[in-house]
């Protein structure tokens, strides 16, 4: 079977994550079956710069690592790939239908359309003055057109039929053409409407599956009727559902971030982007959960951002949550494609990432950190094989607390000279009761290992524990805080181990003094 699927974005300087789901199923569903996957731009805004606005989207499209068979940078036999340079194109298909009689120049004005659209909503059906344009003579049209009056191109709808298509998802579709206004298809200016301009794109790039979001749909009828005008085929159309906002029903939108920011079900990602964004050096009023870029910057992996959008509206069965792109690629039809419109889920998002990230080995999830800390001033530009070596110790004493790279940056006390003391563990655990002078008393046993060791750590630390006659968490706790300032993180012997020798008796040395000089 002949596939050729395309994605065809505006270059809005960023690429929307629900977007990025439609892209994914045209990219399977080539794959699926040996086919192309063609990366068409609709860049219709001559007012923005292209290069800056399409940036985003094509990494995205890099760091996904969904190669396009045809397109930007990669070109192919049936370019141009940017609607901006596919004027004749659309010159020529739009003089050939009205050579033909199936479209016509519009001459009408903007109160006789409103006319039309106030008296179409009292009918339900289009007025029959609609085509008052069509009996004018050609020596009133070419007058028309010597006075440059205003026109645009309309197509002529063969309102005695009806539009009928098989979609790969939804079934059955079909509309009455009787019902249906003759559409604007070319401004006098020659730039193509979107219905014409894509009939005239996806012919002329020969695509046979047009896999789009649902909200396409109702274009669909007036595009079928274009394909047949201009002699081609129709390809098979799948209207996947668009993808809501977690927690509402509304497709998810960047012009709703505001709203997102007070969401329950986005708390998980705005905590991180509040967390890491700032560190390194990012905007959080640009950059959010909405852009797959957000993904990317903050630490995620591109399995586990596909695992989540492949899981967005399809399934492979009822129990298989977690899937390699190999996998989604073997296993991709449109038969499981769901009808109803799915929600992004924040935490499965998460539940994947922290799958994957836990499928890399240690080096290979310190080698992903190393930017974060590098970014935010904790790591060198060329990281010295003691920073490498405490950086791998770090990592896998954290084991699976590391869920996106960026958390190695909840931890970046081990990679400071000074550290910030949490005052309320501070003072909980350090400044209370006999602590400080625990602490002091232990420092010199601490001072006189000759092994500096988890084992030789511990060891040292039942033993003074027992000697004292109280229990080990006492000190472990205010030991943890003392090195670190922070109440969270690997084990406190992992940390002392982590932080070194000379340093943590410095440490006490400092906590003491801050914990005695009230």
């Amino acid at each position: 079977m002949k596939v050729r699927t395309r994605f065809a974005p505006s270059p809005t300087g960023y690429m929307h994550i629900g977007g990025m789901r439609t892209a994914l199923f045209n990219w399977l569903y080539a794959k699926k079956h040996g086919g192309q996957f063609i990366l068409r731009i609709d860049d219709t805004d001559q007012q923005r710069n292209i290069d800056d606005a399409l940036a985003p989207i094509l990494q995205a499209f890099r760091w996904l690592n969904l190669d396009w068979d045809e397109g930007p940078e990669v070109g192919g036999d049936y370019g141009p790939y940017f609607q901006s340079q596919r004027g004749d194109l659309y010159t020529a298909a739009a003089d050939r239908l009205l050579a033909e009689g199936k479209a016509y120049r519009c001459f009408d004005t903007p109160e006789e359309v409103q006319a039309d659209k106030e008296a179409a909503r009292e009918t339900g059906k289009p007025p029959e003055g609609m085509r008052r344009s069509l009996a004018l003579s050609e020596a009133e049209i070419q007058q028309k057109l010597d006075n440059s009056n205003p026109w645009v191109l309309r197509f002529k709808v063969p309102q005695d039929r009806k539009v009928e298509i098989e979609d790969e998802i939804r079934g059955h579709v079909e509309w009455d053409a009787a019902l249906m206004f003759d559409p604007n298809i070319m401004r006098s200016n020659g730039s193509p409407l979107y219905n014409f301009a894509t009939v005239v794109d996806d012919a002329q790039l020969d695509i046979t599956h047009v896999i789009r979001a649902e909200e396409h749909l109702t274009n669909t009828a007036v595009q079928v009727l274009l394909y047949e005008a201009l002699g081609e085929p129709v390809p098979a159309f799948a209207h996947i559902p668009f993808v809501m906002a977690p927690g509402t029903k509304k497709k998810i939108s960047k012009r709703e971030i505001d709203k997102y920011r007070k969401s329950p079900q986005f708390k998980i990602l705005f905590d991180l982007s509040n967390s890491v964004l700032p560190q390194i050096g990012l905007d959080e009023e640009t950059l959010n959960p909405v852009m797959v870029e957000f993904y990317e910057q903050t630490g995620f992996l591109p399995a586990g951002l596909l695992n989540s959008l492949g899981r967005t509206g399809w399934s492979f069965d009822e129990t298989t949550e977690f899937m390699s792109l190999e996998f989604l690629i073997e296993n991709f039809s449109l038969g499981r494609v769901v009808k109803a419109a799915a929600a992004f889920d924040p935490e499965k998002l998460m539940s994947y990432q922290a799958h994957w990230m836990n499928e890399l080995s240690a080096s290979e999830r310190a080698e992903r950190c190393t930017p974060f800390l590098q970014k935010a001033g904790l790591l060198s530009a060329e990281p010295s094989d003691a920073d490498r070596a405490k950086l791998a110790l770090v990592v896998e004493s954290l084991g699976d607390r590391i869920k996106v790279a960026s958390d190695i940056l909840t931890y970046g006390y081990f990679f400071k000279n000074e550290i910030e003391y949490d005052e309320k563990a501070f003072n909980k655990r350090v400044a209370k009761g006999n602590v400080p002078e625990l602490l002091i008393e232990f420092r010199p046993v601490l001072a006189e290992l000759a092994d500096w060791t988890l084992e030789s750590i511990e060891t040292a630390l039942q033993q003074f524990s027992e000697s004292k006659e109280i229990g080990t968490g006492l000190l472990i706790n205010a030991l943890r805080i003392v090195s670190t300032g922070s109440p969270a993180g690997p084990g406190v012997y992992d940390c002392l181990v982590i932080v070194g020798k000379e340093t943590v008796l410095t440490r006490i040395e400092t906590a003491i003094g801050k914990a005695t000089a009230g």
